[in-house]
């Protein structure tokens, strides 16, 4: 087929798609309170409507056509492409024209669909009965790994379900969000049918168990057999996908457990940036996301469009979940950061008072308190020296000896006083200063020799008991003599 180039009549096509996008937009606050039965009705309705457009826009191309050279080069399109269009148009007549030259029935498109899918998308028995007669596989999978029974079953096909049955359909085949066709069939006819085939057939709870965990159970042997040999479990595919992206996209819990077990990176990313946690949030798969999460997953992380997990994920109820883990990990996070800063802060108190117990202030009070104590107790002790009694012995050589002895003591004591070294950080000159009490303590450089030895030193004697040299004051405690 020739591709249509443009004339005066695309405007006016232009205008009808235009017109036609904006009555979707207008009619999507309808569609969304229909059921799924009057959704498909709905879908198909409109399916025709563009079919018959289109044979409307090619009869008007052929009309308008112009003739060219033999010269000229032309455009075609492949005989699969063509068979797949054929097969969307209804066009028997031509889809048998392909088979016959040998075109592949299970031809498929860019999202792996095939034309036995499309004839049960659009109920069509007569294409399909065409397609199975050259050899159509009736459980051909899509991307999504959609049978034609899947299709069928969705739809409410129920000709179209017996009529796969029969040629040999698979009832327990498994698509990528893990149903079987029975789990998509809201028509209640055509669910009686498949489940009735399906007891026919033996078909137990443990059976269905097993063949839904099938792919999961094989991923999780080659993942096995891999770290048997040594192999690298963050390996990438062509889309920078890892095993750990994978098994989150599809909810294999185990294979998920498997690969944290083996201290698998959760903030791996692929080549749009997304996360394990974005593939778990995106399908819905609110266990994987929760695992992720306990493992050290980000709810923050953002793809290359800046889109979180919650951003992409379409379940309101599992989007709120989200929220409340998010919020849970940032506490957690905060709870952490606060204990460190605590810890670190008495570290430092501890080793802080272990170097320094007082400040400085005190110790230089301190110090001066005992500088002045010690001035004080070194003065008095230089007076009791002074004051002791001598007795009344007459003037010998060995008296005169030792009051010379004395003298020499007192003149000793009295030309070198103790100096007492300041603090570190303290003037010497200063601290002398400070360290004497002027009010209570006499410089002992006033008390002179003379003064020492001159008969008007008045020297104490007595005791509390008795009184001596003083009979009207009974308050004395001792007399000057």
């Amino acid at each position: 087929m020739q591709v249509r180039k443009a004339g005066k009549y695309s405007c006016k096509n232009y205008k009808h798609i235009t017109m036609e996008h904006a009555d979707l937009v207008a009619d999507m606050v309808r569609v969304e309170r229909l059921t799924t039965q009057e959704r498909l009705h709905l879908a198909r309705h409109r399916r025709l409507q563009q079919l018959k457009v289109w044979r409307q826009r090619e009869k008007e191309w052929l009309r308008h056509q112009t003739r060219h050279t033999s010269n000229k080069r032309h455009i075609y399109f492949s005989d699969s492409v063509m068979l797949l269009e054929a097969a969307a148009r209804n066009d028997i007549d031509e889809v048998r024209r392909l088979l016959k030259k040998g075109v592949n029935p299970d031809s498929t498109n860019e999202d792996g669909l095939t034309a036995l899918h499309q004839c049960c998308i659009d109920d069509n028995e007569e294409m399909m009965k065409l397609l199975v007669e050259f050899g159509a596989n009736v459980n051909a999978e899509d991307s999504e790994k959609w049978t034609p029974l899947h299709a069928a079953a969705t739809c409410g096909h129920l000709h179209l379900v017996r009529y796969l049955i029969a040629r040999g359909a698979n009832l327990l085949a498994v698509n990528a969000d893990g149903n079987m066709p029975y789990d998509i069939c809201e028509d209640e006819k055509t669910l009686d049918c498949i489940e009735g085939e399906m007891a026919r057939r033996g078909v137990t709870q443990e059976l269905i168990d097993e063949t839904r965990a099938s792919t999961e159970v094989q991923m999780l042997k080659d993942l096995q057999k891999i770290v048997t040999m040594g192999g690298d479990l963050e390996y990438k595919d062509h889309q920078g996908a890892t095993p750990l992206h994978i098994a989150s996209a599809n909810g294999y819990l185990r294979v998920v457990e498997y690969l944290l077990d083996q201290h698998i990176s959760t903030d791996i990313e692929d080549n749009d940036k997304w996360q394990p946690v974005h593939a778990a949030a995106c399908w819905g798969h609110l266990e994987v996301l929760e695992l992720l999460v306990q493992n050290g997953a980000d709810l923050n992380a953002r793809n290359k469009h800046d889109e979180t997990p919650a951003d992409i994920c379409e379940d309101p109820e599992i989007r709120e979940r989200i929220v409340e883990l998010k919020t849970e990990q940032e506490s957690k996070r905060l709870r952490e950061a606060q204990g460190r800063r605590v810890r670190r802060s008495q570290s430092i108190n501890t080793r802080t008072q272990s170097v320094r117990r007082t400040s400085i202030r005190d110790k230089v009070l301190t110090t001066k308190k005992d500088a002045q104590e010690e001035a004080r107790l070194r003065l008095q002790a230089q007076q009791t020296y002074v004051s002791i009694p001598t007795p009344n012995l007459p003037q010998t050589e060995n008296s005169t000896n030792t009051q010379d002895m004395v003298n020499n003591e007192t003149d000793s004591s009295t030309l070198t006083p103790a100096v007492r070294k300041g603090p570190e950080g303290k003037d010497n000159d200063s601290f002398l200063h400070e360290d004497v009490d002027k009010d209570s303590v006499v410089p002992v450089s006033s008390i002179s020799n003379s003064d020492l030895g001159t008969s008007d030193f008045q020297r104490f004697t007595g005791n509390t008991s008795e009184i001596i040299g003083d009979n009207h004051s009974e308050k004395s405690c001792c007399t000057v003599m």
